[in-house]
């Protein structure tokens, strides 16, 4: 493969989570621009459904595929669905999350805390799992888990949610050891404060902003799309030698 087409991704098959806004959006949307075929998927399909529509008038490949990532047995139906109708896929972004509870980790309370272990730990875990043994059976495959900052350098006031990136990471290099002689890469995505609804408790706080970007040498917040760029990378032919790496998309705030 030439310099030229190391980010083509035509013929591939592609699965995003969390992809009716925000990050996962422009991922989808990127991932047809380069020629993939987009599963798009969240909790409701009419939402996937618009970014679908706004895919294939671009010219680009995508379908809905409705799926909450905290239930085991739709995570399960995905992945067969995915396999009974194309036989493949080649690509997994897990990038459904959830961050229910913002407040002192101390007072986190039981619904919370499973609320947000089963979706950013189980979920990522199982589609990881299931992602990889798809990719196994057709000669390999990328998976890119969506973690954080905060898997790093834990959030104030958000002590669970970057536990459970924190685990996300860990997760990420444990899979690409094991995952590697099936050809199954496993990279992860550190996103910085990002411009999204997910996150608009936080870069819409002046507040949380003042104290923030201090840390950040870029001065500013990131816009999804400045996401996609990594994530193409890491799910194409241009990474073919890269796994169980984590790549910081932060505007330097973990260099501070």
């Amino acid at each position: 493969m030439t310099n030229a087409n190391l980010f083509d991704l035509t013929g591939k098959i592609a699965l995003v989570t969390g992809a009716s806004r925000g990050i996962g959006e422009s991922i989808a949307k990127t991932f047809a621009a380069y020629g993939a075929h987009v599963f798009v998927s969240s909790r409701k399909a009419e939402a996937c459904d618009a970014v679908v529509a706004a895919i294939r008038a671009a010219g680009g490949s995508a379908e809905t595929i409705a799926c909450h990532i905290g239930e085991m047995a739709q995570i399960e139906a995905m992945f067969a669905t995915i396999e009974k109708k194309h036989g493949r896929l080649d690509i997994l972004v897990n990038n459904a999350a959830t961050n229910p509870y913002f407040g002192p980790i101390v007072d986190t309370d039981l619904s919370s805390f499973q609320k947000t272990v089963d979706v950013n730990i189980r979920g990522y875990f199982f589609s990881c799992a299931l992602g990889a043994k798809l990719m196994a059976k057709n000669g390999g495959g990328s998976i890119v888990n969506v973690a954080s900052v905060n898997g790093v350098i834990p959030g104030g006031m958000q002590g669970i949610y970057s536990i459970t990136k924190a685990a996300v990471i860990s997760m990420t290099q444990a899979f690409a050891k094991e995952c590697a002689e099936a050809k199954v890469r496993v990279n992860a995505l550190l996103p910085g404060a990002t411009d999204t609804k997910f996150a608009s408790a936080l870069v819409h706080n002046e507040a949380v902003l003042n104290r923030l970007m201090p840390h950040v040498p870029m001065r500013r917040v990131a816009q999804p799309d400045e996401m996609a760029g990594a994530v193409l990378y890491l799910a194409s032919d241009a990474a073919s030698y890269t796994t169980g790496t984590c790549i910081n998309v932060d505007g330097g705030y973990l260099i501070g």
